[in-house]
């Protein structure tokens, strides 16, 4: 693949070269990957990935055994790496489900090349999320708490805790995608069923395919449900990361009573999350020589998308600095002064560059073409995301109201192994699943050739 993508065709856009465009070369470009030999590039990442996996394992592995002790937190910075995490990989994992049910809503064409990744990327980031509280509060045993069930001890959940809201968050939203995941995916899975020539794998995908033969009224009901759930799906995702951002708006601690986070953190989790999908597109395009069903039209689309997320970005962080200034507490002003000045300046200074100044190069054709340029944007947001997660706790809880307790945090090596483990295990799944089903939609993108040879 060459590093510079192919110049942008003018509007109205084409999502499929010429040279893929038949239903017949659309399925054998998506489905031939998964049935062809597993070649080195494949074995290279995935034993690459392992060791990551690994790590990840035993961390959690000595932390059950040692205690929370091990991470860098402290009697005033209570949150730390963990709960950054969890906010981080539950933003990721929002952007999925919430690209693909806003795209078609909207009937937006493109999608079709980048909704069933985008959607796996969700499963695979959510479950991760859902570890990190769980690990957090060093009593993994009790997590069966949060759920309300009837019990000779009537224990019920504190309902005022942000951990029952984020219990509910996660598996609501957990379950919900997989639904959505799964439905788009059936008609796939029957073309996998009539195509493999193993026994194996007639059943298994026969199995998961529920009997779908392709006839009219099969048709209707699909596309019924899934535009029904797309449209459950987007108040869902905005709800679940709107509790996320309460999980701080809703104490009393100066720089988190803001009523913008909620929709700020939305915006924030769509922003690293189409990031990351421009990542996964990049490595699928290339890994799966996609090349003519991901185009260079639609890293020009997404980049754009990231752009205006990058203003909204700039825009929400302008907004908390005028409020706190607006606001007149001293507290809050001390916080913000703080961010520009205190212990963790220059990591916050990172976060302005990547999440707002970087991103403005998108704003040349020329960058949005290129794919070393978006490659290193896209890492930088990602970069610039988590460490707003991070500095959201860190700023706060270290600058409190009780200049007597304030105190700074300290990375381990067990912060470093939470954080960059996890990024193993997801590159492992996302490994298992490009081997194991169609990385692209193939009646979507069947549906778009119809459409554009009718154009």
């Amino acid at each position: 693949m060459s590093p510079v993508l192919d110049p942008v065709l003018p509007a109205p856009y084409r999502w499929i070269a010429s040279e893929r465009a038949s239903d017949v070369e659309i399925t054998q470009a998506v489905a031939d990957p998964v049935f062809a030999p597993v070649g080195k590039a494949w074995w290279i990442a995935v034993l690459a990935s392992m060791p990551f996996v690994l790590w990840f394992i035993g961390s959690i592995s000595w932390l059950f055994y040692k205690g929370i002790g091990i991470w860098g937190i402290n009697s005033t910075v209570v949150w730390g790496v963990a709960i950054a995490n969890y906010v981080w990989w539950i933003g990721i994992g929002n952007a999925g489900t919430l690209i693909s049910s806003m795209l078609l809503l909207t009937r937006q064409q493109w999608r079709g090349s980048i909704n069933r990744f985008a959607e796996v990327m969700t499963l695979f980031a959510v479950a991760i999320a859902g570890m990190m509280p769980i690990i957090h509060v060093g009593r993994p045993i009790y997590a069966y708490w949060l759920a309300p069930y009837p019990n000779t001890m009537a224990l019920w959940p504190q309902w005022r805790s942000a951990l029952v809201w984020d219990f509910w968050a996660i598996i609501s939203y957990l379950l919900f995608s997989i639904m959505f995941w799964y439905v788009s995916l059936i008609p796939d899975l029957a073309t996998m069923r009539d195509r493999t020539r193993t026994r194996a794998g007639q059943v298994l995908y026969g199995a998961f395919a529920l009997g779908w033969r392709g006839s009219a009224r099969h048709w209707n009901r699909l596309k019924t449900l899934h535009v029904t759930m797309a449209a459950l799906g987007v108040p869902l995702v905005c709800s679940v990361h709107s509790i996320v951002g309460l999980d701080f708006a809703a104490s009393l601690m100066p720089g988190w009573q803001e009523s913008i986070f909620p929709p700020y953190f939305v915006v924030g989790a769509m922003y690293c999350g189409f990031a990351m999908v421009i990542i996964l597109a990049l490595a699928i395009r290339w890994g799966l020589s996609l090349e003519a069903i991901i185009t260079a039209n639609h890293f020009d689309v997404m980049s754009r998308i990231l752009l205006m997320a990058s203003i909204v970005m700039g825009y929400s962080y302008a907004t908390e600095w005028f409020m706190a200034w607006y606001g007149g507490q001293h507290s809050d002003r001390s916080v913000v002064v703080f961010e520009f000045t205190g212990t963790y300046a220059l990591l916050f200074w990172a976060l302005l560059f990547c999440n707002v100044l970087l991103p403005q190069t998108l704003w040349f054709p020329a960058v949005r073409r290129s794919l070393p340029a978006l490659v290193v944007i896209c890492v930088a947001i990602n970069i610039g995301m988590w460490l707003e997660r991070i500095l959201i706790i860190w700023n706060t809880l270290s600058h409190d109201y009780m200049p007597s307790v304030w105190r700074s945090f300290h990375f381990t090596f067990w912060d470093w192994s939470f954080l960059i483990a996890p990024l193993g295990l997801f590159a492992f799944l996302f490994l298992l699943f490009v081997r194991l089903v169609p990385a692209v939609s193939m009646f979507d993108m069947r549906d778009l050739s119809h459409k554009e040879g009718a154009a």
